[in-house]
């Protein structure tokens, strides 16, 4: 930034990009980030910032569909404790909240390249004695491959569990070719993955990247709108150029300090132009490799899209999309965008997913927790219409059309309501229902 600076590109990292944006509002630069997804780096805080990638804000969403798609609940939240994993599993929890689902519990894992599994093990065994069977994991590639492999151990990737990633994974499995066994470890998990349209130009770049790089190095999405990226800009600052544009930079004044200690602050300076090049920039509208390049009102690309794709054996198989036009589609956003939107739940649809435990039927998402708190339901013991509720001589169980009533509604909940009876009377004659509201009332018990 001491070298007269007018754009910048990137950087990679949400959590350095809080930082960098903050002077590039300073300084009048526009500041182009093609991989900072944390939802919070809003236009409306940063001016000079335009994300050139998608927010999570959408990917948080494309969850919650799925969430809602197949009827579950609750889920759990694992993730990278930073602003890029507590603003993502944010954004999340107010997504689900809208389609009346939610967060059951949420577990921050230490940011950084040492990951401890013991840590790691703690948390997954608590997460196993809970009550939903649905967990997200929202993390960066080396903590979050530790805890699909602590999972596997612990017998987490079996039957009845749904794993769902965010692009993390898909960025890690289109770059490189994983080893079997933590391929392994990653079997039945859904995965979500920035779409980019599988047009011809896309394939002969993918294929000269190849050849360049002998196939070791495979492209991501991230790479593509990285491309695209520094396309966006050298046109941006071609047309600021034809405009009479000129580079021109004043004294940041405001930094002269004697305290600066390395950072030379005395020689950072303000682009005086910059805001003819962030609107030459905010007016491009282009088609690049990872499809049409053209900026909504809130600096963000326009058309938000994913792949949701299932880890099955040594690859990966792609079981539909999302898209903020239509939901979820077995069909590409591309052919949706021709007709006009419809979200009716009728028309949301999926392939079929193989499950963890290499299984097709949808799990119920939930089991009877271990550590959960029972609900009392108080159960009088008649001496009259004994058809209708009566005790199961020499157990603690209960009969008759009102408890067989009670047990199938409960079935049908989408959770678990863990419950016991409580008998209330003594059997030779019907009890005072006044009695026994009296004691729930005042708390002498908690049957109901």
């Amino acid at each position: 930034m001491e070298t007269d600076v007018i754009a910048i590109l990137g950087p990679q990292s949400s959590v350095v990009s809080h930082i960098v944006a903050h002077v590039a509002n300073e300084l009048r630069v526009p500041m182009l980030s093609f991989a900072a997804t944390d939802p919070t780096l809003s236009s409306l805080q940063f001016p000079f910032f335009v994300r050139t990638t998608l927010s999570d804000l959408y990917q948080m969403t494309a969850v919650a569909e799925i969430i809602d798609f197949y009827e579950w609940k609750e889920v759990i939240a694992i993730y990278v404790d930073d602003d890029y994993g507590r603003n993502g599993v944010s954004a999340l929890d107010d997504a689900l909240a809208a389609r009346r689902c939610r967060i059951s519990y949420k577990a921050g894992i230490k940011s950084g390249p040492d990951v401890d599994r013991g840590e790691i093990t703690n948390l997954l065994v608590n997460v196993a004695m809970m009550q939903s069977r649905i967990i997200l994991v929202h993390a960066h590639s080396n903590s979050g491959f530790m805890i699909f492999k602590v999972a596997h151990y612990l017998g987490m990737m079996q039957e009845g569990y749904v794993w769902i990633a965010t692009d993390w994974l898909s960025t890690v499995l289109d770059s490189t070719s994983l080893p079997s066994d933590t391929m392994d470890n990653l079997q039945g998990a859904l995965v979500l993955r920035q779409h980019t349209p599988d047009t011809d130009r896309k394939k002969m770049f993918i294929s000269k990247w190849n050849n360049l790089t002998g196939g070791s190095l495979g492209l991501n999405s991230y790479g593509l709108h990285a491309y695209d990226t520094v396309w966006l800009v050298a046109q941006a600052i071609d047309k600021f150029f034809s405009q009479g544009g000129v580079v021109s930079c004043t004294n940041y004044t405001s930094l002269h300090s004697d305290k600066a200690g390395g950072l030379n602050l005395d020689a950072m300076s303000i682009f005086d132009n910059g805001t003819l090049l962030l609107n030459n920039i905010l007016r491009s509208d282009f088609v690049g490799l990872s499809g049409p390049l053209k900026l909504d009102s809130e600096r963000s690309l326009f058309r938000p899209a994913y792949d949701i794709i299932n880890v099955v054996g040594n690859g990966v198989r792609r079981v539909g999309y999302w898209s903020n036009y239509s939901g979820l589609s077995i069909v590409s956003p591309e052919t949706l965008y021709a007709n006009p939107p419809n979200r009716s739940s009728a028309n949301q649809h999926l392939h079929t997913v193989i499950w963890p435990g290499e299984t097709t039927s949808r799990p119920r998402g939930w089991v009877f927790p271990n550590n959960g708190k029972q609900l009392r339901i108080g159960v009088p013991i008649r001496a009259s219409y004994r058809e209708f509720v009566s005790p199961v001589k020499g157990t603690d169980l209960f009969k008759g059309f009102c408890v067989d009533v009670f047990v199938a509604a409960v079935n049908l909940l989408p959770y678990a309501v863990p419950y016991r009876f409580v008998p209330f009377g003594d059997g030779h004659k019907n009890p005072s229902y006044t009695e026994f509201v009296n004691l729930i009332t005042t708390g002498v018990s908690t049957a109901f």
